[in-house]
């Protein structure tokens, strides 16, 4: 049975979300991008086409009024007041083209840091760029070259039709520009930010409610395993009072009497599932030579031989609740003897050893079975998940839950091959 879904799919939604609209900004901002790149080119190509339009009509009219200007000072000795006139008008002609260019056109109306050089790409005149980039001739050679990078340049032509000079406009891109660049970056990250905040929330009602559904069905289990387990206990004592006397009997009768114990230590189990355990210090080595002697006496009969292999060391003492805790490594050990039953080895042998690591007692429980699939090996302990056919995946969830949330200790599979087995360890903080 395969009760577990993979949350993978949800992850892949998110992530596919997350692209999404990532692309979508960036297209739609680099969409907006080119439409003001548009407008400030225009802006840029007025700005160009004003100033040689003012350098072409002030050059003109004021070559013209200076001329007539000069002839007659030439032939007076007195400037009269026509001479002044005529100068006059000739700085009204400047004047009224350079309202037109400085106050509509060349004012701070448009924010784009532009240049002017000429044929051999010196720059002749700046307009809202930083001073400091033009304080040496390298700084204002690598301005240029930025500058040729971004947009293409705009040439005009100054002078009369006697002497004419080609100069080129050069621009760079505004800050709305600059700022709009950087945008879509600041975008994903805050809906990456948003995401993985929703998607924290959704794991954390998720489990919530997952825990919730853990303790009703434990607590439900104790409760009617309770009544059976009662009555199992009458009929057994009614069975050793019959048959008092027949030896063969009455071991048979200690050996159930010893299961029906276990039963109801599974159900005092369930019960305490949800509570806060009550812990306290202990010795981990009885606890776990108490679950081998038990387990071996249940090893399956697989037609081969198995070996049971027990390394004791650690007598640290550690703070933990019995019961509990030869639940979670019970768990482990029935998972390694459910591993001997698919492969094909003659011998097999289950291991387990403890020692002192770090300040940890650490737990070894490792099986010469099949092995878990590497792309299993993080799904084992998610409730729901199961290679057996009929597995519930119950075992090593609530195996990861005593070790980790109530003695706040690690379960984690330390080794696997496939066909060569597999190494769990669980490591539990020395009390001092």
């Amino acid at each position: 049975m395969k009760l577990f879904v993979p949350s993978n799919r949800i992850k892949m939604i998110l992530v596919f979300l997350l692209i999404f609209l990532g692309v979508g900004s960036v297209v739609y901002n680099q969409y907006l991008v080119n439409k003001i790149l548009e407008q400030e080119r225009a802006s840029v190509e007025l700005w160009t086409r004003a100033i040689e339009f003012n350098s072409q009509l002030v050059s003109e009219q004021t070559t013209d009024k200076l001329l007539s200007a000069i002839e007659q000072l030439q032939q007076i000795e007195e400037v009269p007041d026509s001479i002044i006139t005529l100068i006059e008008e000739a700085e009204a002609a400047r004047s009224s083209t350079d309202f037109v260019t400085e106050e509509i056109i060349l004012e701070d109306r448009f924010p784009i840091p532009t240049i002017v050089v000429d044929s051999s790409d010196v720059i002749i005149a700046s307009r809202n760029v930083d001073s400091l980039r033009l304080e040496s001739e390298q700084r204002r050679s690598d301005l240029v070259e930025e500058f040729k990078s971004l947009n293409q340049p705009i040439d005009f032509v100054i002078g009369d039709e006697n002497r004419q000079i080609r100069q080129f406009v050069y621009y760079g891109e505004s800050p709305t520009v600059q700022m709009l660049r950087y945008f879509p970056y600041i975008q994903i990250v805050l809906l990456g930010l948003l995401l993985g905040i929703g998607y924290t929330t959704y794991r954390s009602i998720m489990r919530s409610e997952q825990s919730n559904l853990w303790v009703g069905m434990a607590k439900e289990a104790a409760h009617q395993l309770g009544t059976p387990i009662s009555s199992l206990y009458g009929w057994l004592q009614l069975l050793k009072d019959e048959y008092r006397y027949e030896e063969t009997a009455t071991n048979i009768a200690n050996e159930i009497e010893k299961d029906i114990q276990r039963l109801r230590g599974v159900a005092e189990r369930f019960g305490k599932i949800g509570s806060e355990p009550e812990l306290r210090e202990m010795n981990i080595g009885p606890i776990l030579d108490q679950v081998m002697s038990y387990m071996e006496r249940r090893l399956p009969r697989l037609g081969k031989a198995i070996e049971v292999r027990k390394d004791l060391q650690a007598e640290a003492k550690v703070k933990a609740n019995p019961e509990l805790l030869q639940w979670a490594i019970e768990n482990l050990v029935k998972n390694a003897m459910d591993s001997l039953k698919g492969t094909e080895k003659e011998v097999s042998f289950i291991s387990i050893t403890s020692k002192v690591q770090d300040g940890e007692v650490v737990i070894d429980i490792e099986d010469s079975g099949c092995g878990i699939d590497i792309k299993n090996v993080k799904n084992i302990f998610r409730p729901g998940f199961s290679t057996k056919k009929r597995g519930w995946g119950l075992g090593l969830s609530l195996t990861k839950r005593i070790i980790e949330e109530y003695h706040k200790g690690h379960v984690f599979v330390l080794r696997s091959e496939l066909e060569e087995g597999t190494t769990m360890r669980v490591s539990l903080k020395i009390e001092e």
